[in-house]
């Protein structure tokens, strides 16, 4: 075996690990929105990934302010961050973990469509079809007449499409924002926004929901850092892909913990949705993984608002890199 594939073999090793971490982490979400509001879970699950977030910003060497370069995209990027979150987790209360995982799913879909007037992208046929079967795939698992359209539907899509924003976002403006600006703002603004409805929702939480609270940002920063380290070891083109393999714990996690069996439309639509997004990393891999290539180039995860995003995260540690040594991590980052 050749170094190349060693290392990627690493690097797929690690994404699946890091999607497992993910999955789980789901599982505890669910877990929670029995009882509680996402509003309230996310704020206890954002209130513990705090101090996980300072270890990040603590080795941060870039001088500068946190007023950011570009505030109009920093707040639409905030904006869909938080849209994210809270749809994700709603999401997750709602429906069986397959099927949001399907939803979720759609959003190198939407990564692409929306690379276009953000990014100034073209968009050749092959993707564009690419992306209208995915959109078909959507539909399937949303099997419109045959079961009625529900919040928890929505709040999928929402995730999907505030999420593909989000990642578009930080492609525009990631090289000039600083990390702990990227870090920080959605952050705070998910704190101070749940914080602001909590108190409507607010329930009481006994000591082991807030363990779970505790553990949810946990599990989320311990992935991020996994992926993180997928992605230092493994090519896009071959970490990326591994994402899909969330869709295999949720079947397992669903029957396991909520008696859940993935009916038929989510098994077939979510095959489609995957098989889009593989064949649109595809294409990015054959064109090369540069900055018009948005959906590789894009680390982070969706509905995590527990932890730091991954690409922001991996950002940092680029920046961290000792003197004499940065051409070294540019090759790693695909600069």
């Amino acid at each position: 075996m050749t170094d190349i594939a060693r290392s990627n073999l690493k690097g797929a090793l690690f994404a699946l690990a890091a999607f497992g971490l993910f999955a789980t982490h789901d599982v505890g979400v669910k877990a929670l929105g029995q009882s509680y509001s996402p509003f309230q879970i996310i704020f206890f699950s954002v209130l513990f990934g705090f101090p996980l977030a300072t270890i990040m910003l603590m080795r941060d060497p870039e001088p500068g302010t946190l007023r950011p370069v570009h505030p109009w995209w920093t707040a639409l990027r905030t904006a869909a961050a938080l849209l994210t979150g809270v749809s994700a987790f709603y999401a997750f209360s709602v429906l069986p973990l397959a099927q949001v995982y399907a939803f979720i799913f759609a959003a190198p879909l939407l990564i692409t469509v929306l690379a276009i007037p953000i990014l100034g992208e073209k968009v050749g046929i092959h993707r564009w079809a690419a992306v209208i079967v995915g959109l078909v795939g959507v539909l399937v698992v949303l099997r419109p007449g045959a079961e009625p359209f529900s919040l928890g539907h929505l709040a999928g899509l929402t995730a999907a499409l505030g999420s593909a924003t989000a990642s578009v976002v930080v492609r525009k403006i990631g090289k000039e924002e600083r990390s702990a600006v990227l870090m920080l703002y959605p952050m705070m603004a998910s704190f101070v926004a749940m914080a602001m409805v909590l108190p409507f929702v607010y329930r009481p939480m006994p000591a082991e929901h807030l363990g779970l609270a505790a553990l949810i940002s946990a599990l989320a920063f311990a992935a991020a850092l996994l992926v993180i380290a997928a992605y230092r070891r493994g090519d896009a083109s071959v970490v990326a892909p591994m994402q899909y393999s969330q869709i295999v714990w949720a079947a397992g996690y669903g029957l396991v913990f909520f008696d859940e069996l993935p009916d038929r439309p989510t098994i077939l639509g979510a095959g489609i949705i995957i098989l889009s997004g593989l064949y649109i990393v595809l294409r990015e891999t054959l064109r090369g993984a540069t900055s018009s290539a948005p959906v590789l180039q894009t680390r982070s995860r969706a509905a995590t608002l527990s932890s730091p995003r991954i690409s922001v995260m991996l950002r940092a540690q680029a920046n961290a890199v000792p003197p004499g040594h940065e051409a070294l991590a540019n090759a790693r980052e695909g600069k």
